[in-house]
């Protein structure tokens, strides 16, 4: 397969997923809301809403973007190959870069997650809130995990064809 649409079908399967993981987030801190209405379970919510809106924004952004990136990635090989050199590595080292970003920040999360359900013993809200923030901080970085390998992979592929010029 194509390197250049095996990326960008990989990026849009995933988002795909953020989606999905976004809206059954969404509806499940409704259902703590409205449904268990406890103090820990309404903190649970909060991450878990706040998570969902930018896993489907994320997700849609790029499940809409992933097919004009193909095309446009697709005429820099055959009419522009010096655009791959130019535009497309130094795009993807700044999105390479922006990984490790998230991942400290991601970690972080994880970290006051765990931190807010420990230390916060007598107060049931905050050891919700910190629950919440440890399950979607940890769902995102796996995710993470694997869009950073598949770009790896694609800045290998880019910097072999640029070599080649």
């Amino acid at each position: 397969m194509n390197p250049v649409v095996k990326y960008f079908n990989g990026e849009k399967a995933e988002s795909y997923i953020f989606i999905l993981i976004g809206v059954i987030a969404l509806a499940m801190a409704l259902y703590f809301i409205f449904a268990l209405k406890s103090s820990f379970w309404k903190g649970v919510a909060i991450p878990f809403i706040i998570v969902a809106l930018l896993e489907f924004i994320v997700g849609f952004t790029i499940v809409t973007r992933s097919p004009k990136d193909i095309t446009r990635v697709e005429t820099f090989i055959k009419k522009e190959p010096q655009s791959i050199k130019t535009l497309e590595i130094p795009r993807m080292e700044k999105v390479m870069s922006n990984f490790v970003i998230f991942r400290y920040a991601e970690i972080a999360l994880i970290i006051l997650g765990i931190t807010l359900m420990y230390s916060s013993m007598n107060d049931t809200f905050w050891r919700g809130i910190g629950l919440g923030l440890f399950i979607q901080a940890s769902i995102v970085l796996c995710l993470d995990f694997f869009a950073e390998r598949r770009g790896h992979h694609y800045m290998e592929y880019l910097t072999e064809f640029s070599e080649k010029l």
